[in-house]
């Protein structure tokens, strides 16, 4: 008769283990625990991930405990040439000197032992598990008879070396693909192969092609996507039609940017009987062409959002859906998931309905447009004579909803943005600032109100929801910032619990003064990042108990994700709850984490761009408003451009200046003369690192006077 298997457990190996005075081989440990010949391969199995996870050692054939700490974590660099281990379930990073970071790139999975080094914890990395990269863009460096790639990247710490055919064909400082062929160990830098030639920064401009090759970011969709999406039908059947709800009767509009394409949102209004706000959201109904586990889908997911740089965007969804069967375009019938919200005469939520619904916009508004219909424009009133009425009541709405927010504490950080303007050769030929006004705060506020009530909508009933989430900001942010308020004389009572209303306080009491935007920027970065969660901790910077992301789903993978579990709550179906949130905290995690890459870019092109840009007024003389104090120097935002400079302590020669750093200012020490944070000053622009995005400024003879 067979005897039956018996398997133990890690724990019960570990137990074992710390019990014994000495090192156990294989056959002591299965008698031990008392494991027969066929539980004998689950043994072997379970040790070697013992092993393998830094659990327990090999020592001349026999296991035993390892005393010191392994683990298993993602490489995370910083540019100055030192980085940190994440590793899942530790409170803190470890660090990673240099000397170990000269092993590893960004992302990269490694297995590493934690030592103490002068009374801190660092890494010291055994096996790299998992490389996070193959290819790497760099430029080509020509020395002393070597040829080398220097990493366009900050965060790569290693130059790789090139073999002599790639480079007798190569320029120096010629910008590269390359495929890494060797990776860098302790005894041998890594190498590379030039895969393909982007061009020489001085005779092309490559910067926005170069920050796509250096991110990584899709600009192709899979075959199999493809081949999907030629089967998608352009007509909508007659029996999906009959199964929604039909208001393509209704006047409602689209507000969008003068260069928007893909268009997510339209909005109707009306007044009741009561005299209440019958708003109407119609979003975009993805789902119904975007089918789960698709490659299509996997694909969407895997982008997480529409990627916007200033030349050109990178969808999440193809154009085919993006820009043509998803996108709300006037004159249309559009397939829509609609939040029909009715609101009294104080900005209560008194009724709502959420269905899906067929569509028919009656225009395609840009801001500027629903601006001057708002406070009157007669060409524009006799061209959409049936939308003047609509808009004006909106504002009505708006100005109830935005008052209903503000006495709850929601906090209007409005920060300007800057707009590059390009060419139709990706050239900046101006950068101005984005001008912001009653049109986008309406339709801000309308999604605002669509996304609460959405949210609340499958909190009531019970199911699952991917929310938004902001959490209160960390008191040790908060205390670094009233020091920065400190400094430059605004004096705050410190109280009981940081509230929403505590930070609107803050901003209210510089409104006009010339410190607003930057007292807007400095509280915005005390804050906590808004991130995507299944589990529902609030939105902060709203004042907000329950919100999601529903308004966006051609651009934002989140959305989908909303629109689906809101599709089955209006069915009705069952869902399995465990496996749900196990799935939303996976994508939470991930979709996070893209969109802080998406930040991360467009930020890096729009600064790229606008040191370009700078690179033509070199010499001019600006006034701007001091945005930053450290101990090299200060940081200046010019005002016309929002162009931000570092004006170099060391260029400062009437006086010596000592850097006050509490203060956040330097004082002169025979002058007295002070630089402050939000002081104005007046600069001029010395030089430019266009790949780098920087801009070097000089103070300008009056400022230093």
């Amino acid at each position: 008769m067979k005897e039956k298997e018996k398997s133990v457990s890690e724990k019960e190996i570990l137990d074992l283990l710390a019990r014994s005075k000495k090192p156990l081989h294989f056959l002591q440990i299965a008698k031990s625990l008392g494991v027969n010949k066929e539980g004998r391969k689950k043994l072997k199995k379970a040790l070697r991930k013992l092993k393998r996870e830094g659990k327990v050692r090999v020592v001349k054939g026999k296991f035993t405990l390892e005393k010191e700490e392994r683990v298993v974590g993602k490489v995370i660099p910083y540019p100055a040439g030192f980085g940190f281990l994440e590793v899942e379930g530790r409170e803190k990073d470890v660090y990673i000197p240099p000397f170990e970071m000269q092993k590893v790139f960004a992302g990269d999975i490694v297995r590493a032992k934690i030592v103490e080094f002068k009374g801190r914890k660092e890494v010291r990395i055994e096996r790299v598990l998992k490389r996070s990269r193959q290819e790497i863009v760099g430029k080509v460096k020509k020395e002393d008879g070597t040829c080398t790639l220097v990493p366009v990247d900050d965060n790569v710490h290693q130059v790789l070396i090139l073999g002599k055919r790639d480079c007798s064909r190569l320029e120096d400082g010629t910008v590269v693909v390359a495929k890494i062929t060797h990776f860098p160990s302790d005894k041998t830098p890594a190498r590379a192969k030039v895969k393909e030639v982007l061009g020489h920064p001085e005779k092309k401009f490559i910067a926005i092609d170069l920050i796509i090759r250096k991110y990584n970011l899709p600009t192709e969709y899979p075959e199999e996507a493809i081949r999907e999406l030629d089967l998608i039908p352009s007509e909508i059947s007659e029996e999906e039609y009959r199964r929604r709800r039909d208001l393509r009767d209704q006047v409602c509009f689209t507000i969008d940017p003068e260069r928007a394409r893909d268009f997510d949102d339209a909005v109707a209004i009306e007044m009741t009987e009561e005299g209440h706000y019958r708003l109407f959201v119609h979003i975009a109904d993805v789902t119904y062409y975007l089918k789960e586990d698709t490659a299509l889908d996997r694909e969407a997911y895997r982008r997480g959002f529409t990627f916007y740089l200033p030349d050109r965007a990178i969808h999440m969804l193809p154009e085919k859906l993006s820009a043509d069967l998803c996108s709300l375009r006037p004159d249309e019938d559009r397939l829509a998931f609609t939040c029909e919200m009715v609101f009294d005469e104080e900005g209560n939520l008194v009724l709502y309905d959420i269905y899906e619904s067929v569509i028919r916009s009656k225009a395609r508004l840009t801001y500027n447009e629903a601006l001057s219909l708002i406070v009157g424009d007669p060409t524009l009133e006799n061209k959409y004579p049936q939308l003047v009425k609509p808009l004006r009541l909106m504002e009505d709405l708006y100005r109830i909803l935005s008052r209903r927010r503000w006495e709850r504490g929601s906090i209007d950080f409005d920060l300007p943005e800057a707009e590059v303007i390009v060419d139709e050769f990706g050239e900046p030929t101006a950068v101005v600032p984005y001008e912001r006004h009653i049109a986008h705060r309406i339709i801000e506020h309308f999604m605002i109100s669509a996304n609460e009530t959405v949210a609340r909508h499958l909190e009531s009933l019970g199911y699952p929801c991917l929310y938004r989430v902001h959490e209160p900001p960390d008191p040790e942010r908060v205390e670094n910032l009233l020091e920065i308020l400190s400094g430059i004389g605004y004096k705050v009572k410190k109280p009981r619990e940081y509230t929403p209303k505590f930070f609107q306080r803050i901003i209210e009491d510089f409104e006009g003064r010339p410190e607003e935007q930057l007292i807007r920027f400095l509280t915005l970065r005390s804050m906590s990042r808004a991130k995507y969660s299944p589990h529902n901790l609030g939105h902060f910077g709203l004042a907000s108990d329950t919100y999601t992301h529903f308004t966006s789903p051609i651009r934002r993978y989140p959305d989908v994700i909303v629109h689906r579990i809101l599709k089955k709550a209006i069915r009705g179906e069952d869902i399995d709850h465990g496996r749900w949130i196990e799935y939303l905290e996976e994508a939470g995690q991930h979709l996070s984490d893209q969109e802080r890459l998406a930040d991360e870019v467009e930020w890096e092109a729009i600064d790229i761009l606008k040191a370009r840009y700078m690179r033509s007024r070199i010499g001019e003389t600006f006034e701007g408003i001091i945005t930053g104090v450290t101990s090299f120097g200060f940081f200046v935002e010019i005002k016309e451009t929002l162009v931000e400079g570092l004006v170099r302590i060391t260029t400062l020669t009437d006086d010596d200046y000592v850097y006050d750093e509490p203060a956040h200012r330097f004082v002169g020490v025979r002058t007295g003369k002070i630089y402050r944070l939000g002081d104005t000053v007046k600069v001029r622009v010395l030089s430019v690192d266009e790949e780098r995005g920087k801009v070097d400024l000089i103070l300008a003879e009056d400022s230093q006077g």
